[in-house]
């Protein structure tokens, strides 16, 4: 069964590679900006690179912020990734201006005792089984480049955590919201299973 994916375009530089890593796998996907098309997708990947702030600016600009909060209400399955993890809470230490506010819960700055940003890779203790990551062992490596961590108010929600200077949230998981710190585009093959895993197991799997 062909998949429907929507990857956000609000001006992130990884869009490409990761609509490529989707064609690697098997899936075509659209990189858009247009919010009825998003709104229409069966499954949704926001990507992020950059900071909070510069990246509401332009969800803002595209108005693109009501239909992401549309979806993670209304059941569609969500992937967000790096920054896209950051912006589902309600504000960040990076810049006063509110994220998303879909989960409650605030973004942090990694403490300073390694160098920051944290950038490599570094291993993901699951806390909890999920379809996304099946076929996929606790203690597995991701590649991660970030400075910023998200801090949840309801703990029940980190599906993942990962430790550099502090034990924080890589994976976040709530319903049809999946959301990871790393980069699962540039995770090679371990990171594509994941998106293998969101279309299978959440994207097709709801829609049969």
């Amino acid at each position: 069964m062909a998949s429907d994916i929507a990857i956000v375009d609000y001006g992130a530089g990884n869009l490409q590679s990761v609509a490529n890593g989707l064609k690697r796998i098997g899936y075509a996907s659209r990189i858009t900006s247009n919010p009825t098309e998003i709104l229409g997708a069966q499954g949704v990947i926001l990507p992020g690179v950059g900071s909070s702030g510069a990246a509401m600016d332009a969800l803002k600009e595209r108005k693109l912020i009501s239909p992401l909060q549309e979806i993670a209400g209304n059941g569609t399955p969500l992937f967000c990734v790096c920054i896209g993890l950051q912006l589902l809470l309600e504000v960040s230490e990076e810049d006063t201006q509110p994220c998303l506010g879909i989960i409650p819960g605030k973004v942090k700055r990694l403490p300073s005792e390694n160098k920051v940003p944290h950038m490599g890779w570094n291993k993901v203790d699951l806390l909890n089984t999920h379809p996304v990551f099946e076929g996929i062992e606790s203690g597995s490596y991701f590649y991660f480049v970030h400075s910023y961590y998200a801090k949840p108010d309801n703990d029940s929600l980190i599906l993942g955590t990962t430790d550099y200077s502090v034990s924080f949230c890589s994976v976040l998981a709530s319903k049809n919201i999946i959301a990871t710190q790393f980069h699962p585009e540039k995770s090679g093959g371990i990171g594509l299973r994941l998106y293998e895993n969101f279309i299978r197991n959440m994207v097709l799997e709801g829609a049969t």
